[in-house]
């Protein structure tokens, strides 16, 4: 985007992450703002873990309106914050953030959108899920289906520990799941996902610079409906390998756009 149109009196937004000159949010907020004729600018701010705190400090003094968080900030931007929407407290998560009357408001609109877009192909209710990762996405993934209606999420993790506090979070707001947890070389998870109908991957694996596949391509199978939430590139190694072997497949660019409306209307 050029400058033309920005002037002293123009509002900013943006988003947060590392890294993040992958992101289309830009290309996307700034067309919708000159379609409607808003006096906004969309930014995309490339933050270290280090200095995310300084970050939202320094949004907050110079009178931003807001801003979406991506990887790996959506659960650490959590304590920079004033008030959580019950949504995001429920999901631990934030990926879009309101500066109002001197306050930080966060809100979580990747569960809606996330499931308002899977559910274009295949209702969720009374499905297994198999969920890769356990962070900020994986975790509005897991409530959104929660809330959709799955009976039973499989979380294959690498770090055992993060997989296990979702499933407490799981399993304190919505008790009659059925929620266990594997490793991702492990025989288990390898068991466990000829049991699911639905595979999710929720991690930046397969993300341009962040090459390969979450899951060896072995354990896919024609049944299987396969979702990754990476939309760039358009087709992740998983979805590739997922299509080769008959799955029907999705990437995350529904997704981004969906909790990009959600937060649009905040804005």
């Amino acid at each position: 985007m050029t400058t033309d149109g920005v002037r002293a009196s123009t509002q900013m937004v943006g988003i947060l992450g590392w890294p993040v000159r992958h992101s289309l949010s830009p290309v996307m907020h700034n067309s919708e703002f000159r379609r409607l004729g808003l006096d906004y600018v969309y930014l995309a701010w490339e933050v270290a873990p280090e200095f995310l705190e300084q970050a939202a400090r320094g949004l907050r003094a110079l009178g931003a309106v807001g801003y979406n968080v991506t990887i790996p900030h959506k659960q650490a931007i959590v304590t920079c914050l004033d008030e959580l929407s019950a949504e995001a407290k429920m999901i631990g998560a934030v990926n879009v953030v309101c500066l109002k009357d001197g306050r930080a408001i966060g809100y979580n609109t990747d569960a809606a959108g996330w499931r308002d877009d899977i559910e274009q192909d295949i209702p969720l209710a009374g499905r297994s899920l198999f969920l890769i990762g356990a962070g900020g996405a994986a975790r509005a993934v897991a409530v959104g289906a929660c809330l959709a209606g799955v009976r039973r999420i499989v979380i294959c993790n690498r770090r055992y520990e993060t997989a296990e506090a979702l499933a407490e979070i799981l399993h304190h707001h919505f008790p009659k799941l059925q929620v266990e947890c594997g490793g991702p070389t492990s025989g288990e998870c390898h068991q466990r996902i000829r049991e699911c109908e639905v595979i999710v991957n929720a991690t930046p694996v397969g993300m341009a610079g962040h090459g390969g596949s979450p899951i060896p391509a072995e354990w896919l199978a024609p049944t299987h409906y396969v979702y990754d939430t990476v939309y760039t590139p358009a087709e992740t190694p998983l979805l590739r390998a997922a299509r080769e072997r008959g799955c029907k497949t999705r990437n995350g660019i529904g997704m981004l756009v969906r909790q990009g409306a959600r937060a649009f209307r905040l804005w």
